[in-house]
């Protein structure tokens, strides 16, 4: 069993941080599985996305590295389109000093500094090297098509137009067959 001390405490720490771009906690009743999300980096074409994450602490844990997987669909170099990261901290990397949070930090800073010279996308490493401006396209469009959160008001303005199409005068089909 992973140490249960250590997890629980790494739980309280993320409950009580104060950074806005990332959150975690235990998903269900296994604290070996939890939810994260990091928020996308500014002046990065991942800006304004949300990522939610998947990580599962094997029972070695601190001693061996959490397995983390991104769910949110995402255009880079160093994440598979299956999720899978490669960064040297959840590797060969790892230390038990690390925890959730700091990985979950190393990851921004992963999307903010990629590294197409040790990539698991090759053609994205490729293109990043290439063609820098049609990675950044691609990757923009990818964030806003998958990690943009819907906006509050763009919900009310789509039920508005929805209402406005019932108020223009024409009777319901509900009401026509009276």
């Amino acid at each position: 069993m992973p140490a249960v001390d250590r997890i629980r405490k790494e739980i309280k720490d993320m409950l009580k941080s104060k950074d806005p771009n990332i959150t975690a906690n235990v998903d269900g009743s296994d604290i070996t599985h939890w939810r994260a999300t990091i928020k996308g980096p500014k002046d990065t074409p991942y800006e304004g996305g949300v990522y939610n994450l998947r990580i599962t602490l094997p029972q070695e844990y601190p001693f061996q590295p959490p397995k983390i997987m991104f769910d949110t669909k995402i255009y880079h170099c160093n994440i598979s389109s299956q999720g899978h990261i490669c960064l040297d901290i959840l590797k060969d990397g790892w230390s038990p000093a690390l925890t959730i949070e700091k990985t979950l930090l190393s990851l921004i800073s992963l999307l903010e500094h990629p590294n197409p010279n040790d990539p698991l996308e090759p053609n994205v490493a490729r293109e990043m090297k290439v063609d820098g401006m049609t990675f950044l396209r691609k990757a923009t469009e990818i964030t806003k098509k998958y990690a943009m959160p819907i906006k509050e008001e763009e919900n009310e303005n789509e039920n508005e137009d929805e209402n406005e199409d019932d108020e223009d005068g024409e009777e319901d089909d509900d009401e026509s067959e009276e």
